[in-house]
């Protein structure tokens, strides 16, 4: 209940920023294992405006995601930064994410990720360093869920992973 609670008052927090002028930077993550079809899938949550910055300076171009057109244009730079800043092991293997699609909530963009033939895991380490090499303060707020269990870590630059047991 207490991560439920705390889940809704950072999105909350999170949706109530306009893109123009934020000064929190902010990302959730929600990780959930899915033992019916031996997957994990990934929601991830960040400010568009952020996302277009860390991709322009890290492919050397100009990148827009204002419209859907942008983020169907730009899905493979998108699965390429996601591949690099979010990584996801269980029984010390890596759980390749495939970036499934996305869309448009206010002014963020919603990420969806899959990580299919996941074995059953008592552990998982996720590494979340999304934006962090734009913003020293960034804060990554990931929950991960495996049945009714929920447990919530916050990365930042200088501690950008953490183990949850279960």
């Amino acid at each position: 209940m207490k991560n439920l609670i705390l889940s809704l008052f950072f999105l909350i927090l999170l949706s109530s920023f306009s893109s123009d002028d934020h000064e929190t930077y902010l990302s959730v993550t929600e990780i959930e294992y899915r033992q019916d079809s031996k997957s994990v899938q990934v929601i991830s949550r960040v400010f568009i405006d952020d996302m277009e910055d860390a991709l322009s300076r890290r492919f050397g171009k100009q990148v827009s995601l204002a419209y859907k057109k942008d983020l169907s244009a730009n899905k493979d730079l998108l699965e390429k930064y996601y591949s690099k800043k979010l990584s996801i092991q269980s029984n010390n293997k890596d759980i390749p994410l495939k970036l499934l699609g996305s869309k448009f909530d206010a002014d963020q963009i919603v990420l969806f990720l899959e990580g299919k033939n996941v074995e059953d895991f008592t552990s998982v380490e996720v590494e979340n360093l999304v934006l962090t090499d734009l913003f020293d303060t960034q804060k990554n707020i990931v929950h991960v869920k495996k049945g009714d269990i929920i447990e919530s870590m916050l990365l930042v630059k200088s501690k950008g992973s953490g183990t949850v047991k279960f």
